[in-house]
């Protein structure tokens, strides 16, 4: 992956590594791959199928099985398993209630990572590059990636953001109502892969006071100055 331009980005929930990410594709105009959205995908078929979540074993193997195609246009992403378009179900507060139990499941992890790496490696191939963001791109998934950056803020921000999302609104009420989605979410999954600190090589970006066009420039100036050579 290392002859292509391959960027990872990791980040915790509401950090804007998804927004960003799909700009920064379009800006180089490079292939995007959101590697979360695998995740959450594999945890709506094992709901559809009525896998039991905390059945470890049984999760792995509906991921060994997942017939997973995503898209891969930053434009228009989209997830289909087993032919069903599920681009909008994996995003239902039942699935993001539920999508830890998945993530956090150590025999499920190197099954999809590997599928990551093969995916990247095939978008690199069709479009030049690829832009892939997660929790664990930087550090496990491609760990010799061209450019890795670890795009985090303040969690007031990330709550804001996500709150704003979710509900179009930032009141109190709204905002109670993301925090389990993110703070818990971001605890759980802090179990099995490190997106709290960037890693030896990796670029910190915090976008605590930086707007969505201004973030998107910090990340496209970390790639100039990586790729300068």
């Amino acid at each position: 992956m290392t002859a292509r331009l391959t960027i990872a980005i990791d980040g915790p929930s509401g950090s804007g590594k998804s927004s960003v990410s799909r700009a920064v594709a379009r800006r180089l105009g490079l292939g995007y791959l959101d590697t979360g959205a695998m995740y959450r995908a594999l945890t709506w078929w094992c709901l559809d199928r009525g896998v039991d979540l905390t059945d470890e074993d049984a999760v792995a193997v509906a991921a060994r099985e997942l017939p997973l195609e995503i898209g891969t246009d930053p434009v228009a992403p989209s997830v289909r398993v087993d032919g069903t378009d599920v681009t909008q179900a994996i995003r239902t507060t039942e699935v993001s209630t539920a999508v830890s139990a998945v993530a956090t499941n150590r025999n499920v992890r190197p099954v999809l990572q590997q599928l990551q790496r093969d995916l990247m490696a095939r978008i690199a191939e069709q479009t030049g590059g690829v832009v892939a963001e997660g929790r664990d791109i930087t550090t496990v998934v491609a760990p010799d990636a061209r450019v890795r950056v670890l795009l985090t803020a303040s969690e007031d921000a990330r709550l804001q953001r996500r709150s704003a999302e979710l509900h179009g609104t930032t009141d109190e009420t709204a905002v109670a109502a993301t925090r389990d989605q993110v703070v818990r979410r971001d605890r759980d999954d802090s179990t099995v892969a490190t997106f709290t600190q960037a890693a030896e090589g990796v670029v910190l970006l915090d976008t605590s006071d930086l707007d969505f066009d201004a973030s998107v420039e910090a990340v496209l100036d970390v790639v100039a100055a990586e790729t300068a050579e």
